[in-house]
């Protein structure tokens, strides 16, 4: 009884596509032990143990091209650095996918919390928050893509940021984005009045602050700090068109004030 094996009994063995052997062996790096009678290509234990290498060196990386090269010449140390470099860029990777994760969390959550509010205003506890000043401009210029592109590179993924707008004063606005501790700026835990828009032009936002302070002196809310947009870019991915926005300011407590959601 034969101890080798034919090339389809190999590609099942091995879960790869007799095509795919067939292409190892036109690149001289896989080949048969020996042609029968018929000319079937037959395998044995050694090239088994080969085809294992090769496809594990294609998970790393390796161009097929350079294969032939590594099983002939390379020696332990060699392959030691080749998996070390391949382990730090799976681990890179992971850390993207975990970014990714927690982002598309987020995403989810914001968008779940605007659709559940049927009271356009809240009051909401917010712990200590801690803001890197991004950009400052005069409170007579609107956000335009010539700015953007000037501060391109301060922030890495800007539009997966919440974008705090403050008013410092009566002519300059500061961007931030929220950072670790002690970052540039702190917002202070407490009671927040706050309001979700979404808003077709950024002129629409005059009317929606108008009303935000209408309703606190309405609600005899006392503001104590300066009003905060933040601007949510990546909610806008519902909204076709329209920009989210949420407009927050921390309020004097009172005895029916309450940690919020």
């Amino acid at each position: 009884m034969k101890s080798e094996i034919t090339i389809s009994e190999l590609a099942k063995l091995m879960n790869v596509s007799v095509h795919q052997i067939r292409y190892f062996e036109e690149k001289g790096v896989l080949l048969p032990a020996y042609f029968d009678n018929n000319q079937y290509r037959m395998y044995s234990m050694d090239q088994v143990y080969q085809l294992a290498h090769i496809l594990l060196l294609r998970k790393l990386g390796v161009p097929v091209q350079s294969i032939k090269e590594c099983m002939t010449s390379y020696s332990a140390d060699q392959y030691g650095q080749l998996l070390n470099h391949s382990l730090r860029e799976i681990n890179k990777e992971l850390l993207r996918l975990q970014e990714l994760q927690q982002f598309i969390t987020k995403v989810l959550h914001e968008q779940m919390n605007f659709q559940s509010h049927t009271n356009p205003y809240q009051i909401k506890w917010r712990e200590t928050t801690y803001l890197a000043r991004w950009l400052e401009m005069s409170s007579q210029m609107t956000l335009n893509a010539k700015l953007l592109a000037e501060q391109a590179e301060s922030v890495p993924n800007l539009f997966e940021s919440d974008i705090h707008f403050i008013e410092h004063g009566s002519s300059t606005i500061t961007l931030y984005t929220e950072t670790e501790a002690p970052g540039d700026f702190s917002l202070p835990s407490g009671n927040y009045l706050s309001t979700q828009r979404l808003v077709h032009e950024e002129d629409d936002l005059d009317q929606v602050i108008e009303q935000f302070y209408s309703y606190a002196a309405a609600q005899s809310h006392v503001i104590q700090g300066p009003l905060i947009l933040i601007e949510r870019s990546y909610l806008s991915l519902f909204s076709q068109g329209q920009l989210h926005y949420e407009l927050q300011a921390l309020i004097e407590p009172t005895t029916h004030s309450e940690k919020g959601d």
